[in-house]
């Protein structure tokens, strides 16, 4: 069955606590929120104040920067926000892509292999922390000495991780331990820093699926594949409303529409696409924006229905 969940960033109190009701009442499965240091808020600060008026809605980092991320202070956030939240944290993580937050914490940011050994070992200490071991690790890519969480400590038995990646290297990972494959369709940086080149093509997909099955190969419950959608339109002219897109990531408006990574149509055209891409690439969870919670919540249900 198709799984919804909202990413956003807190602007005012109201805002942020009516959305958090709001995406709870509609059924979305989580809130999330970003966390680019310097560019937004607090991504476990937000989601406290969110934990404070929900009930069953899932909370989570999406993703956090692991390179600018130490893990005894990113597990001890993550574990307080599952302990306030009655368990109901949720872990995402990325190898960071933002040069001048690297550079904000006195960092220069590294090659993409460098990045990638990084972003490992700091979800395997995170995870080691929650389970209540010592970790200690002295590499160039991570330091980190006796720590552990000697208190306070999650209240699930397991926080649910999810690598949001298109790197070939940590998709393989993430298919032999992640909870979740967040697939960004993220190319290179562009020179601004923050956006980027797309990998949305079939061809594309397909490559990147292929290292989620390796990673996964002789894992029993593998895992599950989850999809970054970048805008969400209910039209009645859906090629009209992709035609911006597809020309700003040269793609055709064909592939553009039969990618994951986009749902524009009408109601029925969008419930249609989300079962095929579960049909074709396996992909079950989706990550919308905040401005599509309104066009979007209606049709949960006939999405959930459509996936069953």
């Amino acid at each position: 069955m198709a799984i919804f969940s909202v990413q956003a960033r807190p602007t005012d109190a109201t805002g942020w606590t009516d959305l958090a009701r709001r995406v709870e009442a509609a059924g979305f499965d989580a809130l999330l929120a970003s966390d680019h240091p310097g560019h937004g808020g607090s991504p476990f600060v937000a989601l406290a104040a969110a934990a404070a008026v929900t009930s069953t809605l899932g909370l989570g980092s999406y993703v956090s920067n692991a390179g600018v991320r130490e893990p005894i202070l990113l597990a001890t956030d993550v574990a307080t926000l599952d302990v306030v939240s009655g368990g109901r944290a949720r872990l995402g993580l990325g190898a960071g892509h933002t040069p001048a937050e690297w550079r904000a914490v006195g960092r220069e940011r590294p090659d993409v292999a460098a990045r990638v050994r990084r972003c490992v070992a700091v979800a395997e200490a995170v995870q080691a922390l929650f389970a209540g071991e010592e970790v200690t690790v002295d590499t160039p890519e991570l330091a980190a000495r006796g720590a552990r969480l000697t208190e306070l400590r999650p209240v699930q038995a397991r926080v649910p991780l999810t690598m949001g990646t298109a790197n070939s290297a940590l998709l393989r990972w993430a298919g032999a331990h992640a909870d979740v494959v967040g697939l960004t369709g993220f190319g290179r940086t562009l020179a601004d820093g923050h956006a980027h080149a797309v990998r949305w093509r079939a061809d594309q997909i397909e490559a990147q699926l292929a290292h989620v099955a390796a990673g996964a190969a002789g894992r029993g419950t593998p895992p599950a594949l989850e999809a970054l959608v970048q805008q969400v339109t209910v039209t009645d002219d859906a090629e009209a409303a992709a035609a911006a897109i597809a020309a700003d990531t040269g793609l055709t408006v064909a592939d553009l529409l039969a990618t994951p990574f986009v749902l524009i149509g009408t109601a029925e055209e969008i419930v249609t696409a989300v079962a095929d891409h579960q049909r074709r690439w396996g992909i079950t969870r989706f990550v919308v924006r905040a401005d599509a919670v309104e066009p979007l919540g209606p049709l949960l249900p006939r999405l959930a229905a459509a996936t069953a």
